[in-house]
């Protein structure tokens, strides 16, 4: 079984170790992540009008869990932090943060658990809206908090050959899907981590495994 995973560097360690043994991996990072300056972030946020009155802090993604320190900065008092993922909420408890909910399924999980704003979302500068619409249908008033952004990566010859030969592929997140799917194989299967990139890679892929962890050892042996 070939298996790429195509996350950068040093993020990749957790899914190589659910993988059965006598796999062959290759590391294929399709996108680059330019974060942004905290000091920066923390005016942006320092500059809206809901400052120091949000009921709640959406960290959408696990790269965001570094900026989650300054990002509570703008909560009330009792204000709560929500993940989506549970990828996001290993992340927070690594940097020590206590989440209130975890939206396992996605970013629609967490929609129903909020029924007054205003709230803030933190994540990409391209963050997909269905978390924000949601919660705009509920009434609630929501606010964005760019901390960094995602750009696609430059592949080599030998990286679109890895991506083109593989049986099993990871894809992160809808950015990771619109660089790499155009090489992976209608045959292969793209293993994801919840609804939202599911639901990005189904547009154009029937194959798609949804849920990252130990389990997928025994699902990938399975095939």
């Amino acid at each position: 079984m070939r298996v790429v995973v195509t996350r950068e560097a040093g993020y990749n360690d957790a899914l190589t170790s659910w993988l059965p043994e006598g796999v062959t991996v290759n590391e294929v990072p399709v996108t680059t992540t330019r974060f942004y300056d905290g000091d920066e972030v923390l005016t942006t946020l320092r500059a809206s009008e809901h400052y120091g009155s949000f009921r709640a802090l959406f960290v959408t993604s696990a790269r965001s869990a570094l900026y989650v320190a300054l990002a509570r900065e703008g909560l009330r008092d009792g204000g709560s932090v929500l993940s989506v993922g549970s990828s996001t909420a290993r992340a927070l408890e690594s940097e020590d943060v206590e989440v209130a909910v975890v939206g396992e399924g996605g970013a629609l999980d967490l929609a129903p658990t909020i029924t007054e704003g205003p709230v803030l979302l933190l994540g990409a500068a391209s963050m997909r809206d269905e978390l924000s619409e949601a919660l705009k249908d509920r009434g609630v008033e929501v606010t964005t908090l760019a901390c960094y952004e995602t750009l696609p990566a430059v592949l080599t010859s030998d990286d679109e050959g890895f991506l083109r030969d593989a049986d099993v592929v990871f894809i992160g997140a809808p950015s990771a899907w619109l660089v790499a799917k155009t090489f992976v194989s209608a045959t292969a299967w793209v293993v994801v981590p919840g609804a939202t990139t599911a639901q990005a890679v189904r547009r154009q892929h029937e194959r798609v495994i949804e849920g990252w962890g130990p389990e997928l050892r025994e699902h990938l042996l399975g095939l």
